[in-house]
């Protein structure tokens, strides 16, 4: 598909089919997350694949925003491993884990695997339940999965600012 398309057709899915999603479909949303430009090349993003019966059994003790999904995956950065701006000491490595995501999601839209970026999950549970290492953060939660026959976009979906509100030229003056 094309990306004008694919950016057109990408909405927040939530609600999916019961099934896990297949391991070469998998493979291939990671792929593109793997492609993903971070940092001078670090790649500080460490992705946890959720993809099994416990696994979302143990997600769900986390976050009530994973609307019915069977697939997941949880999106960490490594702040060890970042490129870090010398003015400021701000480290790339949360940018960089999501520009990932973003490039899985948007990879799984082209395969018609529905997903819904979640960030309203609890850190330390997920630490607990899948034991993640201090050094890892968790940034993002990308809930997947086959959309439900039902499913659709929420109404704010389709509704975007002006973009004179947030496009400027030149200087924010």
């Amino acid at each position: 598909m094309d990306f004008e398309n694919l950016i057109s057709k990408r909405y927040s899915v939530r609600n999916f089919k019961k099934e896990h999603l297949p391991e070469e479909i998998i493979e291939k949303i990671l792929d593109a997350g793997h492609k993903a430009p971070t940092g001078c090349n670090y790649q500080p993003q460490r992705i946890l694949v959720l993809n099994t019966d416990e696994a979302i059994e143990k997600l769900r003790r986390c976050t009530k925003c994973h609307f019915g999904a069977e697939s997941a995956m949880l999106i960490c950065h490594n702040r060890n491993e970042s490129w870090k701006r010398v003015y400021d000491g701000a480290l790339s490595s949360p940018v960089d884990a999501v520009i990932v995501t973003t490039y899985m999601m948007l990879e799984a839209t082209n395969l018609g695997v529905g997903t819904c970026w979640v960030m309203h999950f609890n850190p330390t549970a997920m630490r607990e339940e899948f034991g993640i290492p201090e050094e890892l953060e968790p940034v993002a939660l990308l809930v997947m999965g086959y959309p439900a026959e039902n499913a659709k976009p929420l109404d704010l979906h389709y509704q975007n600012r002006p973009i004179e509100e947030v496009v400027f030229y030149d200087s924010f003056k």
